[in-house]
């Protein structure tokens, strides 16, 4: 195993790690939250979130995708250190080899943090605009909410200050740190869930109305947490070479040499620029469920919606993001850094194996949740929400939020090759068919809100046909990028056998024509739970 696959292999377990902290310390505070808030409330922390997410995803997401085609000094530098280093020793100048070394780390190192304070410059107006776009959309209902206009600006805040981490993220990703990472944003997930319980708790013993207020005091927690951690281990614990500057410097060699960069690197300012409007086109595809809630339903049902997305999807967010980063980040060291044909086709492979190994994986995961899910779901919403929020409507959507998961997996790491392989030139071509994507999208889920009234099951149909069909494009396109590359992919590579297939479609048919007992009764627990243990035992 290359020390590139080694450090990607650790990367994922601590981002992982870091996911699954944070869920869970997000789904301890949930179930301390709802019990003092209304579906309502919930409803309007749900945009709150949506204007956090955005304004930090339309001015830093551009930068990380651009910044990781920056190769990085792991295997290259070790290769060709070594060689150096058999050259010197020869001549007896090992410390001009050393100091070339020390001068492309410093290189690539100065070049990605220079390059992470445009995330700043971009997400000040971008924030501004949003907030104010924000509260001039919103309607009386959710202005008269105690704390609203507060909690706007608290967020708007949060987003500039974790905006003001991008240069210590961008060495950490670039340096492949994922262990400095998860210390830091494992104490920022802490923090978090501390503001928000404290403050709902400290309201609903005051009988003191709060609103929002504890979700936009957790945001702020989490940028100041991100802040202090970042600076105390990036500037203050870290033991390794400080042959960078947090400074927006010019980068030089070691002989004093002004390099070609300048202060930014074009390169990656132009690869960036190609991106930001596929990831434009991107993010309204992977939000657009929220606002197209928040344009076509009430706060109540937003707040429904917004549990069973939260609920559904915590399987989801920890261990399908962490590997779809992780992930992201070694198939573009793997296929953009400068090697030899021979070295150029090894990490075309290698790339491919890792995706294949993963779609393999994800195929069974599939087959469990799409199985089981359905079955265990109602059994474990009444020990984890209680009756004031168990409806049918609750649990049909969770039931449903089964099926989407494998779709959102296999979603997830296509394109994470795609974001790594895909040129300039293709980038734009992507972003008109995710417009045209996007632009269907919004026109099924209408027709399923407000012609048919399927309400959120209908807006979770929708986006299981918009996962879908991102999927297919995104495997025509890895099919064509291997095939160019002098390799290929079929669907038997990646493809459960047939009689786990079959299996999962038994389980689905006798799930769907058992008798539901509105009571939920401990034999139809029991009987549901056995049900499903045999399921994946024979899977």
């Amino acid at each position: 195993m290359t020390s590139q696959t080694q450090v990607a292999s650790q990367g994922t377990t601590f981002l992982i790690l870091i996911q699954l902290v944070s869920r869970l310390l997000t789904f301890a505070s949930n179930q301390v939250v709802l019990r003092h808030l209304s579906p309502k409330v919930l409803g309007i922390a749900t945009q709150l979130e949506l204007y956090s997410i955005t304004a930090l995803y339309f001015s830093r997401e551009w930068l990380r995708t651009a910044i990781q085609r920056e190769p990085s000094s792991t295997d290259q530098a070790e290769k060709k250190t070594q060689k150096s280093r058999d050259a010197a020793r020869l001549k007896g100048a090992q410390d001009g080899a050393d100091g070339q070394t020390e001068s492309r780390d410093a290189l690539a190192s100065q070049t990605v943090i220079n390059l992470s304070y445009l995330a700043l410059i971009l997400g000040v107006p971008v924030t501004i605009l949003l907030g104010w776009w924000y509260n001039s959309w919103s309607s009386e209902e959710i202005i008269t909410m105690p704390y609203f206009e507060i909690s706007v600006v608290l967020v708007g805040v949060s987003c500039l200050v974790e905006l003001a981490t991008e240069p210590f993220f961008a060495l950490i990703q670039h340096r492949m740190l994922y262990k400095d990472r998860a210390r830091v944003e494992t104490m920022a997930a802490v923090t978090k869930s501390l503001a928000v319980c404290g403050t709902s708790s400290w309201g609903a013993w005051t009988g003191h109305e709060v609103g929002v207020l504890p979700f936009a005091l957790g945001f702020m927690a989490y940028a100041i947490a991100l802040v202090v951690g970042y600076s105390w281990q990036m500037m203050i614990g870290s033991k390794q070479s400080r042959n960078f500057s947090f400074m927006l410097t010019r980068v030089q060699q070691r002989n004093g040499t002004q390099y070609l960069f300048e202060r930014f690197s074009r390169r990656l300012v132009w690869i960036g620029a190609n991106v930001y409007l596929q990831l434009i086109v991107k993010h309204l595809l992977t939000q657009g469920d929220s606002m197209i809630l928040a344009a076509l339903s009430s706060l109540e049902d937003q707040g429904m919606y917004a549990l069973a997305s939260n609920y559904g999807g915590l399987v989801a967010r920890i261990f399908f993001q962490p590997i779809e980063e992780s992930s992201r980040n070694l198939f573009a060291k793997y296929l953009h850094t400068p090697n030899t044909n021979a070295e150029k086709s090894s990490g075309v492979n290698k790339a491919k194996s890792h995706l294949t190994d993963i779609l393999r994986a994800y195929g069974i995961l599939a087959i469990l949740a799409v199985g089981i899910g359905p079955s265990v779901v109602p059994v474990a919403l009444r020990f984890l929400i209680g009756e004031r929020w168990m409806s049918p409507k609750v649990e049909t959507l969770l039931s449903a939020y089964c099926f989407y998961i494998p779709f959102l997996a296999f979603n997830g790491i296509t394109e994470a090759f795609v974001a790594a392989a895909i040129s300039p030139a293709d980038i734009r071509r992507q972003a008109v068919w995710m417009g045209f994507f996007s632009a269907c999208f919004a026109a099924v889920s209408f027709v399923f809100l407000r012609l048919l009234e399927w309400g959120a099951v209908g807006l979770m149909l929708a986006n299981i046909a918009n996962m879908a069909v991102r999927t297919i494009w995104s495997w025509i396109y890895i099919k064509r990028y291997l095939r160019h590359q002098g390799s290929d992919l079929s669907l038997a590579e990646v493809s459960p056998g047939l009689q786990t297939i079959a299996l999962s479609v038994l389980a689905v048919s006798v799930s769907a024509v058992a008798p539901q007992s509105p009571g939920r009764s401990i034999y139809a627990m029991i009987q549901s739970l056995s049900l499903s243990t045999a399921f994946g035992l024979a899977v």
